[in-house]
């Protein structure tokens, strides 16, 4: 990968999908309530921007047709998020990895408070630390 290219020509609204596929909010369901139709929201993960050493991306969970989010745990979904297989951020952040540049790397991450923008969007900050890669 040419290390001239910005984060946001790398981490694509359609590299983000492929890297953190629609599907996984099913899968997730599925894992959590024995059936993915339980679901109430459907989540994609989006870049905000880029600040020094800090990636800000967020999980944007959008209510699905006929479900009340706002009835919904999502408040402590950060929580749950932080260690869920189907989620799987340390393997999210592996493929982001992959991705960057060779003297960009996340060296740590962290997930924020759920921010309600909405009844039918929930917002999850993810901060991604950059440094440089120890070989």
């Amino acid at each position: 990968m040419s290390n001239n290219k910005s984060v946001e020509e790398i981490l694509t609204p359609d590299v983000l999908k492929r890297i953190f596929p629609p599907q996984r909010a099913n899968d997730f369901f599925e894992a959590l309530y024995g059936d993915p139709e339980e679901g109430t929201f459907d989540m994609e993960l989006v870049l905000v921007g880029k600040s020094g050493e800090r990636l800000d991306l967020e999980f944007r969970l959008k209510q699905r047709p006929g479900k009340c989010m706002t009835c919904n745990l999502t408040y402590g979904i950060p929580q749950v998020f932080s260690r869920h297989p189907v989620i799987d951020l340390p393997g999210l952040m592996r493929e982001i990895n992959i991705l960057l540049p060779e003297d960009m790397k996340v060296t740590d991450w962290k997930l924020g408070s759920t921010r309600e923008v909405s009844s039918e969007l929930h917002v999850i900050p993810l901060t991604l630390y950059l440094g440089e890669q120890d070989d």
